[in-house]
């Protein structure tokens, strides 16, 4: 496959290379923060604030649905006076029980490690919040619980582009708790800038002023280190790794300082990293793309600056790209937004559809034989 640029501001190989409508899934994400607000009204989720506050809340969820559980730890943030964690895979931690409040999130409802999970928790007396397609197997084992289940439908049909979807009623649920701080109008605020960010990534926008684009044209033919600075920015850098890994098809190095400064840095003396400008630069090269925040405290911006240089001391190029917005939601929204925006343009700038993910399927079938 080969990084034709040109392609970016081609209308026509747009929507021929994107035939399931990955842009329009990942422009709808405004759209899905408000129904997401209304749909948690209606499921009742802040009933969970009746029963009591929990000794800790539980998110389970693979993929999309995990990072849902990784947002609604970041926005809760490090003050909460519970644990808010994350669980997955097929054995539900040994401490979880009937004092603790469990999100059991799957964009499909029917994910095989969710479902298992959700079922022990319900066996163990765990108070229990589903989120998923209706008519699915997790709505009917949170009917037969007696538990608060939010219908949602996949954007468009796109589980990994459905996140606000899925993770805007954990936010409600939590602040119905005091656990989040989240005031009614910044979900209006926060889908006010994803509008926003969606008009300036839009396909009809040049690549030199869509940021999408220019971020897709960053990332192309490089091996990208992809840093989170801070608590917010980390969950962003994550999700860009797991949309380059899916939509684009794509590796990407995922890292969160100040770990990474303690390992993953080394790699700016390795044979990936660029040295000389006049060597020859077929193969791809290291690129470091830090995602930051616009709140920092003085060590993480020491350590975020001080890495940076270090860096271009090496030859490493490096991207940082910036929160927008005041309150924590809309901060981490738009970091995330221009990663989900510039993960699809990077797979049709080397004509590649975003949405199938072959691999994926073909492993859940030999897993399941």
């Amino acid at each position: 496959m080969i990084w034709e640029p040109e392609l970016l501001d081609d209308q026509a190989h747009l929507v021929a290379a994107d035939p399931s409508g990955m842009l329009p899934a990942v422009a709808s994400a405004a759209a899905q923060v408000r129904t997401g607000r209304r749909l948690a009204a209606e499921a009742g989720v802040g009933v969970v604030a009746t029963e009591g506050r929990p000794r800790a809340i539980v998110t389970l969820g693979m993929g999309v649905s995990g990072v849902s559980g990784e947002i609604l730890r970041a926005i809760c943030g490090n003050g909460a006076p519970i644990p808010v964690t994350t669980a997955s895979g097929h054995r539900l931690p040994g401490w979880i029980g009937a004092n603790d409040l469990v999100f059991a999130v799957s964009a499909s409802g029917a994910t095989e490690e969710t479902l298992g999970l959700a079922w022990e928790a319900a066996r163990r007396g765990c108070r229990l919040v589903g989120v998923g397609r209706p008519g699915s197997p997790l709505q009917a084992l949170c009917t037969q619980r007696g538990a608060s289940f939010v219908p949602v439908d996949a954007a468009q049909g796109h589980a990994r582009a459905a996140l606000w979807a899925l993770t805007v009623p954990l936010i409600v649920a939590a602040s119905s708790l005091g656990l989040a701080d989240v005031p009614e109008p910044v979900y209006e605020s926060t889908a006010t800038l994803l509008e926003d960010l969606a008009h300036r990534c839009r396909p009809s926008s040049d690549t030199f002023i869509n940021p999408g684009k220019t971020l897709a044209m960053e990332l192309a033919e490089s091996v990208p280190m992809v840093w989170g600075s801070s608590a917010l920015p980390i969950v962003a850098a994550h999700r860009l790794v797991h949309q380059l890994n899916e939509n684009a098809k794509y590796p990407a190095i995922f890292g969160e300082l100040p770990e990474a400064a303690h390992n993953q840095v080394a790699a700016f003396d390795g044979p990936l990293a660029e040295r000389d400008i006049f060597a020859d630069t077929q193969g791809r090269q290291l690129r470091l793309f830090v995602l930051r925040d616009t709140d920092e405290d003085e060590r993480e911006t020491r350590t975020r600056g001080t890495t940076v240089r270090l860096a271009e001391t090496r030859d490493v190029r490096v991207s940082e790209l910036m929160a927008e917005g005041r309150h924590p939601l809309e901060r981490l929204a738009t970091l995330i937004g221009l990663a989900d925006f510039a993960s699809v343009y990077l797979a049709l700038g080397y004509g590649i559809d975003p949405t199938p993910v072959s691999a994926v399927r073909e492993l859940k079938a030999r897993i399941a034989r």
